[in-house]
């Protein structure tokens, strides 16, 4: 018989409140074979023990998976909380902090009950969102912040109005969702600032994008000098910087400079993939991005820039598949929605298709919990907010953030909520049918067995 089980004074506690789950396959997060056949107990919030054995548990909350299938809980490691969208224009002349911190609660609630028990916010929020999650006044997934985006005047990161002067602030900048930090001296103020706000580790606008008015996505919007200046800092707090970056000689850059986490990187191809993997470094890519029907945001239709910048940006970003595929990284999953909750609703359910139609069950389970698990663990001793255990994976000492699926979504991907359609769907579900328990730091948020 199979039997894993933590060790240690923590779980010898008799005041702990346990929980034991019966008769469940396991994914692990990590081995593409189940563990057939088997028992988790959990105390507290942690996973003590993982067995094919009976598990022995006096006084324990009982509750029989009926032969489904347990993960862990999915990792997002790149949303938006804070950007309600539809456009940038209109989040930075018509939006308040209270529009902002209600649409960011709305939020956290829709990714953890779509299987998200962990998300990494790639831009805009602060830790107040994560005060309140971990302090229960609102419910949603642990959250690792980035604070503000950090660019450059022209990039990716201004939000100003096209007759806004050099130097005038912005609301986006009043409100610490986007800095312009021009030069050296900038870019360490601007870290300094964000991981004052609470940010677990940084992020670095250094191409342009689409959506965005004033940058090309073929711009290099950071020095070299400007980047190692943020990966300083990040590296002072025993954290990590991430680069939104696009084109292959900025990913280079990037990785050169110490960045460890390529946020897109939609021109990877194998001499990236080999850099990564000396530098230990991870990628994640919104796979919509590869969607024929992305022209057709309105975001993006409404604008001419936007709409030019998309054409050619798909033309150049069609050799992506091909490469992870032949030369895989280590790759998280990532959404990058910015829209109203039911729209994100729909984009986060179309990820997940597109992971299993461009790269299979198992790559794209990984990608949604173990990878995702190293990531958060990359922002270091001092800043990760969570160091008691493991994320992304199940095993003995692990945070109990897991789920309970209808049938094995190694062999059925549907079970893991996914959508096969995007821009044309029906308002889904508050969460998907087949996703029966969700538990996140040992709290049961439903349970549709019992």
């Amino acid at each position: 018989m199979w039997a894993l089980v933590a060790t240690g004074t923590a779980y010898a506690q008799e005041d702990v409140e346990r929980t034991l789950i019966t008769n469940v396959h396991i994914f692990d997060g990590v081995n593409e074979a189940r563990i057939e056949n088997a028992n988790v107990l959990i105390e507290g919030n942690l996973i003590a023990e993982v067995s094919t054995d009976p598990i022995e548990a006096a006084g324990a909350t009982v509750i029989d998976a009926g032969g489904r299938t347990m993960t862990p809980g999915f990792i997002d490691n790149h949303v938006h909380l804070a950007l309600p969208g539809p456009t940038i224009p209109l989040m930075e002349t018509d939006k308040t902090w209270m529009d902002l911190g209600i649409h960011a609660a709305a939020q956290a609630e829709m990714y953890l009950m779509q299987g998200f028990t962990t998300v990494r916010d790639a831009g805009g929020a602060d830790a107040g969102i994560r005060r309140a999650i971990d302090s229960g006044v609102i419910d949603g997934p642990r959250v690792y912040i980035s604070a503000a985006f950090i660019g450059g005047r022209g990039g990716h990161a201004d939000f100003a109005s096209f007759t806004s002067p050099p130097n005038a602030e912005s609301n986006m900048n009043r409100l610490n969702i986007g800095v312009d930090a021009d030069g050296v001296d900038a870019v360490l103020k601007a870290a300094r600032n964000n991981f004052r706000m609470g940010a677990n580790q940084l992020k670095v606008m250094q191409s342009g994008g689409v959506v965005s008015s004033f940058d090309p996505w073929q711009m290099e919007g950071r020095t070299v000098s400007e980047i190692e200046a943020a990966v300083e800092i990040a590296e002072q707090y025993g954290s990590y910087a991430m680069a939104h970056s696009y084109r292959k000689d900025s990913i280079i850059r990037a990785l050169n400079a110490g960045v460890r986490s390529i946020e897109h990187g939609f021109m990877y191809d194998c001499e990236i993939g080999a850099l990564m993997e000396e530098k230990g470094a991870f990628i994640t890519t919104n796979l919509t991005a590869f969607d024929p029907g992305l022209t057709t945001i309105p975001a993006i239709a409404s604008n001419p820039s936007s709409l030019s910048k998309a054409m050619s940006a798909s033309a150049a970003f069609t050799n992506y598949l091909d490469n992870m595929r032949e030369c895989p990284a280590k790759r998280g999953h990532h959404t990058d929605c910015v829209g109203t909750v039911d729209a994100c609703n729909i984009q986060v359910a179309y990820e997940k298709h597109l992971a299993h139609e461009f790269f299979g069950a198992y790559t794209s389970l990984v990608a949604l919990t173990s990878v995702g698990g190293e990531i958060a663990a990359m922002s270091g001793e001092f800043m990760n907010p969570y160091p008691a255990g493991k994320l992304g994976v199940i095993e003995p000492g692990a945070y109990a953030d897991l789920l309970i699926l209808d049938g094995n979504p190694l062999e059925d991907f549907s079970v893991v909520g996914t959508g096969d359609k995007w821009f044309d769907a029906e308002p889904r579900s508050d969460s998907p049918e087949t996703i029966r328990i969700i538990m996140k730091d040992g709290v049961i948020y439903k349970n549709t067995l019992q």
